[in-house]
């Protein structure tokens, strides 16, 4: 199955060094291409992607407000937002916004390509020390002032050990570790931590733990 992904982003250079990378890829196809954030949502609405991976500075509108309006109109597109990270204190935006993940732009080609298969099957790009650094920036950025805090209802205690975790950056296997079970059992309290919560992926659980004053952005 092809997995068919619009490329946004006002730098040509850019796109352009994106399609050689996919163009190698058998199973990724470029179907569309955008210079705006106007551009991207007017091309999910009508091509249907599986993927759209979105520069989060573009002119007419940004790559947050697109990734917003392709949420809430329900479309089945996932995005990944193509950021600097280093100097782009709007990640944090952009994942609360909808997005299922970012790539940084000199990332190596091989987990461009992993990155886009990843969110395409459904799940959420956002590695245990990318998480960690997240956090840490947004706060010493001062990007936003922390919202009021989420009361989480119907939770285990459990549940809550390990959504603490996840907020943390901590991947499954390090969760297990970290409270003595197992893998399995560890995935088992994700997933039910995922429908209880009404979350899309992981990096919606993040958020949620960040919300509920679970974690805090100074660790």
């Amino acid at each position: 199955m092809t997995i068919r992904i619009v490329l946004a982003d006002d730098q040509p250079l850019v796109r352009a060094g994106l399609c050689a990378v996919i163009g190698d890829a058998p199973d990724i196809e470029v179907v569309g291409e955008a210079v705006t954030g106007a551009e991207a949502l007017r091309l999910a609405r009508e091509l249907q992607p599986d993927v759209v991976v979105m520069d989060i500075r573009m002119p007419v509108m940004d790559g947050i407000e697109a990734t917003r309006w392709i949420r809430s109109e329900g479309l089945s597109t996932r995005v990944i937002m193509l950021t600097t990270f280093d100097d782009d204190e709007n990640v944090y935006a952009a994942l609360r916004g909808g997005a299922s993940g970012f790539l940084v732009k000199d990332m190596v080609l091989d987990d461009i390509l992993a990155a886009i298969r990843v969110v395409a099957a459904g799940d959420a790009l956002i590695a245990p020390g990318v998480t960690r650094r997240l956090i840490q920036d947004f706060a010493a950025r001062g990007a936003a002032t922390p919202p009021p805090r989420r009361e989480l209802d119907g939770i285990t205690e459990r549940e809550r050990e390990v959504l603490t975790l996840i907020g943390r950056g901590l991947s499954n296997t390090e969760i297990a570790a970290e409270l003595f079970i197992s893998v399995a059992t560890t995935k088992g309290h994700v997933a039910r931590l995922l429908s209880k919560l009404g979350a899309r992926d992981r990096v919606q659980l993040v958020i949620t733990a960040y919300d509920a004053g679970m974690v805090s952005p100074s660790g």
